[in-house]
């Protein structure tokens, strides 16, 4: 459609929430990876449950988009941007990527 997925990386992001950004995490994953391990403050909205759940997040703040490696996340950042969210990131190679504080 036209819309074009803005990526973060893990070290940009870690930097960000390290200085005290607000930033609002989603984590995309089923509450069983999200078990394993997130990052902390993300909230878990599993992908398929996302159109549903669009009012849980504050379209006026940075929203990025977690999943294991990036393929469910910027699906998520599709359907966001789709519904009318502008600021959003997709967490480029998601949790596998991710070197920062887990919770």
């Amino acid at each position: 459609m036209g819309t074009q997925v803005v990526n973060t990386t893990s070290s940009d992001l870690d930097r960000r929430l390290k200085a005290g950004e607000k930033v609002v995490l989603i984590d995309v994953r089923e509450p069983s990876e999200v078990a394993e391990g997130k990052i902390p403050g993300a909230i878990n909205i599993p992908l398929g449950q996302l159109p549903d759940r669009l009012k849980e997040i504050d379209a006026d703040k940075e929203a990025v988009i977690i999943c294991r490696s990036g393929g469910r996340s910027t699906r998520a950042c599709e359907i966001l941007l789709e519904n009318g969210f502008q600021h959003v990131k997709n967490l480029s190679g998601g949790m596998l990527g991710w070197s920062g504080d887990v919770e």
